[in-house]
């Protein structure tokens, strides 16, 4: 690595200064030299990151390991290995529906600021120049942290790429950077997790003051992308995407959406199957039964993107299909779900022996050791964290699709509980529901975060990921990226919506296999549309319709895991409290859409669903042949 070309990353004036003045700067040009440093020296196999605070603490932020597969990062502290989703705060002046920084903490950003440019000024610094989004598809960036947080600085940069200064052209002109001062969890916010936005002069600065890149390093540079996409007319969209190949060699390319855990990376995973080979479709936890199906052959998967899709105009074509490609250079897997040997033998194999070394988190390992993501480490005694990762580059997973591909289905995965009679819920969603365009737009403005999720820190009660599922990550006004939305659904009127769920249909626990035989099915389907004998209006409009009958390769679906209301531990009386809960959630969340410059169409929309719309008034307010 080098330390006397970083005034080639034209940072501006305040950055400069700090660099100018800091200890010791070291530009990286690639991932390995990341790798490298990732323990220190690459001698080390051992680091612990800590940090001096000013009344005389030492506080330990990480601990990071050198092992056969890569580096093994944990954090001492449980609460840090997840996102906080209440860590963004808005330091500027320009609109956002979001929380300012001056109205959380009650004073302006602007003295910290200086603090954190003083703080960084008397550090050792890593600094290296990215590409938020693709090459006329975002824009260019800077990442400064710390030297000896240099495994953050890994993460960002197998997620985002890396750019070698020396290859840097005379007009590189930064203007997304991201600041790293962990320090300042625990002499500022009580060791909450902050990342505070300020969008000025040109300049989109994100402050990450913890070490957990789930908030900054990931969802911090996403909320530059939809900033930027916000300014020019298009969406970054949070979904995965996959090419998926039929045994009969037929193509359909399905995307899917929805608030974290729900079900984004499994999209792009074969089923889990048993050691005999069926698949376990689901267990009734009242009754004890259990439901298997055997299935040959299963469709083959072309991964396209896992997480992030920048939707811009320069991809769009022509066929009335919305066009996508992936907004990362790698990929944050979640991996709880791999809970020993033999769960997902392609992820496993290709984490336990990759080509080249991966960043995990939460995995629990020593130093020269191999990291195996099925070993997860405890939040404590007995109970695992319930967000390992690792971070996989694009480059070395198999078939996987670099150009930008059309979208013939958009799916929204949602985590859906238990229901009993005694305890009804909202898990009244059967394997797969068909959505008019209308409906599907309502649903992107909810995003239900669901149940159990693994992801963020809170509670198991349903909430919404507001907006697109995105919005957390957002900087600006909710009511513009609902306007974004339903002009992105106006113009495809050819690409089609269904939403499934996971984890409980009903009284029944099901994991991700709705997602994974809804896949397959819709695959087989090809282009086929539905005819008014083979889905029917659910009870519960908000549904859209019912599938009267699901069957792959001959093996049908039952119909209880269609059809909520049929199973006997529900009924037609509990399925109607579980359609209220539904009904009230999304009345709640929609109300605050109905801002003055919402689009007229998307006004009507939703005043039709607070009116208790049937399906057939969305496909009025939005048509689409099915």
């Amino acid at each position: 690595m080098t330390t006397a070309n970083w005034p080639s990353l034209n940072p501006p004036p305040q950055l400069k200064k700090a660099l100018e003045s800091c200890r010791h700067v070291t530009v990286a040009a690639n991932v390995e030299q990341l790798t490298a440093a990732a323990c220190g020296r690459p001698e080390d196999d051992l680091l612990e990151v800590t940090y001096d605070l000013p009344d005389g603490r030492t506080e330990s932020e990480a601990t990071v390991a050198r092992v056969r597969n890569g580096i093994v990062a944990n954090y001492p502290d449980p609460y840090m290995r997840r996102r906080d989703p209440d860590c963004m705060v808005i330091a500027d002046d320009q609109p956002t529906d979001k929380a300012r920084y001056r109205d959380r903490f009650g004073k302006s950003f602007d003295s910290l600021r200086t603090e954190t440019f003083d703080w960084l000024a008397k550090q050792e610094l890593t600094v290296f120049a990215f590409q938020a989004g693709q090459p006329g598809m975002g824009t260019d960036a800077i990442a400064v942290a710390p030297t000896n947080a240099a495994f953050f600085a890994l993460g960002l940069a197998l997620l985002q790429g890396i750019r070698d200064p020396a290859d840097l052209p005379s007009g590189f002109n930064p203007q997304t950077i991201i600041y790293v001062a962990p320090p300042f969890r625990h002499t500022h916010f009580a060791g909450k997790q902050v990342v505070v936005h300020d969008r000025t002069g040109g300049l989109h600065e994100i402050f990450a003051y913890n070490l957990y890149p789930g908030p900054s390093a990931k969802k911090g540079i996403y909320g530059a992308l939809i900033r930027q996409g916000a300014e020019e007319g298009w969406i970054t969209a949070h979904c995965s995407a996959v090419q998926v190949v039929t045994p009969y060699d037929n193509v359909v390319t399905i995307m899917h959406e929805g608030a974290s855990g729900g079900g984004k990376s499994e999209m792009l995973e074969q089923p889990h199957r048993l050691p005999d080979g069926q698949l376990l479709v689901g267990h009734n936890f009242i009754s004890g039964e259990e439901r298997y199906v055997e299935i040959p052959r299963t469709c083959e998967l072309h991964p396209v993107c896992d997480d992030m899709a920048l939707c811009h105009p320069a991809i769009q074509q022509a066929n009335r299909k919305l066009w996508l490609t992936d907004a990362e250079d790698s990929w944050f897997v979640r991996v709880n779900h791999i809970t020993g040997y033999g769960t997902d033998i392609d992820i496993e194999r290709l984490t336990a022996n990759p080509p080249r070394p991966l960043l995990f988190l939460n995995i629990d390992s020593v130093p020269n050791s191999r990291a195996l993501i099925w070993e997860h480490i405890e939040d404590e005694p007995g109970k695992p964290c319930p967000n390992p990762r690792v971070v996989i580059p694009r480059t070395i997973i198999p078939n996987i699709v670099n150009e930008p591909v059309s979208i013939d289905i958009r799916s929204i995965g949602i985590r859906t509980p238990p229901f009993t009679q005694e305890k009804p819920s909202y898990g009244i969603i059967g394997i797969c529901h068909i959505l008019p365009p209308a409906l599907a737009w309502v649903w992107r403005l909810v995003a239900p975060r669901g149940y159990a999720n693994p992801s963020i820190v809170g509670s198991d009660k349903m909430s919404s990921e507001g907006v697109g599922s995105y919005w957390p990550f957002a900087t600006g006004r909710r009511v513009d990226q609902a306007n974004l939305i339903l002009r992105q659904i106006e113009q495809t009127p050819a690409t089609r919506y269904v939403v499934i769920p996971n984890q409980h249909i009903g009284a029944w626990e099901v994991g991700f296999m709705p997602q994974w035989l809804a896949r397959d099915y819709l695959a087989r389907r090809g282009s086929a549309k539905f005819s008014d004998a083979q889905i029917s209006p659910a009870v519960c409009p908000l549904l859209g319709y019912t599938l009267n009958s699901m069957r792959i390769e001959g093996v049908r679906m039952p119909r209880r895991l269609l059809d909520v209301a049929l199973q006997p531990e529900v009924g037609p009386e509990g399925y109607a409290k579980g359609a209220a809960i539904l009904r009230d959630f999304f009345t709640e969340n929609l109300m605050q859409y109905l801002e003055p410059d919402l689009s007229p169409l998307g006004r009507e929309i939703i005043q039709a669903t607070l009116d208790g719309a049937a399906v057939t008034d969305y496909e009025r307010l939005l048509p689409q042949s099915r």
